[in-house]
């Protein structure tokens, strides 16, 4: 199985506002980058739609390592809480309503087909791609 990494940052100005997501793919040493925008969205939209695009550009099952700084996306899956929140028909511990249920149902399909590893990264720090990702969403961004 192909080994990829795959880093991503979403960006928003305003929540709701106009936001941007960014994603670079590794593979072999051979980068890709992708990045796009909504006009009216949230960070956690664009936080998980960074990661969706990135899944989605790839034409086989791989073994993916996904570096994030979103601490809402890399729980949500390492921790679980996205399969008690599909068991509880997207009912929340708190009884509150999953948001962007869409794109979380997206991503147990997309985790079905790869194998998977979610790892935290911190934000707007030393981590290259990180940062490189951060200015793609933000470049996406303000392009609207």
């Amino acid at each position: 199985m192909k080994k990829v990494e795959l880093y991503t940052d979403g960006a928003c100005s305003g929540n709701p506002g106009p936001g941007g997501y960014g994603a670079i793919l590794i593979y072999n040493g051979i980068e890709k980058e992708i990045s796009g925008s909504e006009k009216s969205t949230t960070n956690n939209k664009m936080e998980i739609m960074a990661v969706l695009k990135g899944l989605q550009m790839l034409k086989e099952p791989c073994e993916v390592t996904i570096y994030s700084d979103s601490a809402y996306v890399v729980n949500t899956i390492e921790q679980g809480w996205i399969y008690n929140w599909k068991k509880n028909n997207w009912i929340k511990s708190d009884k509150s309503k999953v948001k962007n249920i869409d794109l979380w149902e997206e991503m147990l399909r997309l985790t079905k087909i790869h194998k998977v590893k979610f790892v935290k990264v911190k934000g707007h720090s030393d981590n290259e791609y990180n940062n490189r990702c951060d200015r793609l969403a933000v470049e996406a961004r303000e392009s609207l």
